[in-house]
């Protein structure tokens, strides 16, 4: 039992072990599913659930903090799996359970748990909930980072219940931050964290930094990683968030090529279409990558940091390669609105790489450079000229 403050537990359970994430997040270092219970002199309530997979363990830690009492309120700052898994389950126990969430929310938790007939409290941005002594004051934090997001502010205590703001993917077995044994590593989980969850999100974090701004916090207790503190990492983990949230401020355009190339086509169509860009726009950085040659990570940093890009591929069995479609994969979807992008490839026997990935940059609402470019096989002298052409086209129209 891990007791925050008086009548404020610690009811989460550790993965240590966990290694992917969500498909896509590597978790060296394990990770938590926090949950927290408030009790009121009238009421007690539990922020946030667990996986269904820990869900054993999560009861036993809540029946151990409540010694057979009531549980009234469940509050779910937001509703993706991880947090919600196990509530179906957990209404089996507690069957007059309320739970507490925002509008979207309410949607998202009656599909988790299959079950249209939950006793659902909607709360607005400013709501309160009071348990007796204890007031829970509700912050909307949407897209922190999915729509129902919210924060949950107990000012009696100090204690912000951010979600996955300012959180980790880190398993700490201690649970407090002054018990960290390898910072370092923690600081590095905290901006891998970041990247991923947040990073499609600036905008969001700003407004979410902006909602907490004016709180006195001596806890910050998030659902993933160690409870912050106010005396320990929580003054850093804000400044570094604040830091990151920032747009850069680029003197010149930055445009990435991003490409594969099996014969070596695709990459002289590359080059010069690089000479191109930089024949209108010689500040920019038009730095090319054949995909295949970096790390993976890396390169959807840069694309979703870029100002434009462009993505070529060879045509095989009727589409882009594999590693341009993983590369894209890491599309941030919310950022990606409106960035200029040009398709360009090499193919054989048939072409279908440059619109299968026109297609697919569309979908995503990327504004794609209408003047696709491809050749057949070997490009010649003019082909090459044609593609610098095409460099300098696309740099006119950013």
């Amino acid at each position: 039992m891990h007791q925050i403050t008086e009548d404020v537990y610690y009811t989460g359970v550790l993965n240590p072990n966990m290694r992917v994430f969500d498909v896509i997040m590597r978790t060296e270092y394990g990770t938590s599913y926090n949950s927290y219970i408030v009790r009121g002199s009238e009421k007690t309530a539990c922020i946030e659930a667990a996986h269904l997979t820990f869900f054993h363990s999560y009861l036993d830690n809540l029946k151990e903090i409540l010694q057979g009492k009531s549980l009234d309120y469940l509050v779910l700052n937001h509703c993706e799996p991880d947090h919600t898994g196990c509530v179906a389950k957990l209404l089996e126990v507690y069957p007059d359970l309320t739970v507490v969430v925002s509008q979207a929310g309410s949607i998202y938790i009656r599909q988790i748990a299959n079950n249209p007939e939950l006793n659902i409290r909607v709360v607005k941005d400013g709501e309160i909930l009071e348990l007796g002594g204890k007031t829970l004051e509700f912050r909307s934090a949407p897209f922190l980072h999915w729509p129902d997001s919210m924060f949950t502010w107990l000012p009696q205590d100090g204690i912000l219940f951010s979600c996955d703001f300012l959180g980790t993917h880190y398993c700490e077995p201690q649970i407090f931050d002054h018990r960290i044994a390898y910072e370092e590593k923690y600081w590095e989980a905290v901006k891998y964290y970041f990247d991923c969850i947040f990073g499609p999100f600036l905008p969001y974090v700003r407004k979410g930094l902006d909602k907490i701004e004016d709180l006195d916090i001596a806890f910050c207790c998030n659902s993933h990683g160690p409870v912050l503190t106010r005396e320990g990492l929580l003054p850093e983990v804000i400044r570094r968030y604040s830091r990151w949230c920032r747009p850069e401020v680029r003197e010149n355009k930055l445009i990435p090529i991003f490409y594969v190339t099996a014969y070596g086509n695709t990459e002289l169509l590359a080059r010069a279409a690089a000479r191109g860009i930089q024949s209108v726009l010689p500040g920019a950085q038009v730095d090319l990558y054949n995909i295949i040659d970096h790390d993976l990570g890396q390169l959807t940093a840069i694309m979703n940091e870029c100002d434009a890009f462009l993505v070529g591929s060879p045509t095989i069995n009727r589409d882009a390669v594999a590693p341009v479609w993983q590369l894209l994969g890491g599309i941030e979807a919310v950022n990606i609105q409106k960035r200029p992008v040009a398709v360009f490839g090499s193919y054989g026997w048939s072409g279908e790489a440059v619109p299968h990935l026109v297609e697919r940059l569309s979908s995503v609402k990327a504004a794609v450079f209408p003047e696709q470019f491809k050749v057949n096989f070997v490009p010649a002298e003019a082909d090459i000229t044609a593609a610098a052409a095409f460099g300098e086209s696309f740099a006119k129209s950013l």
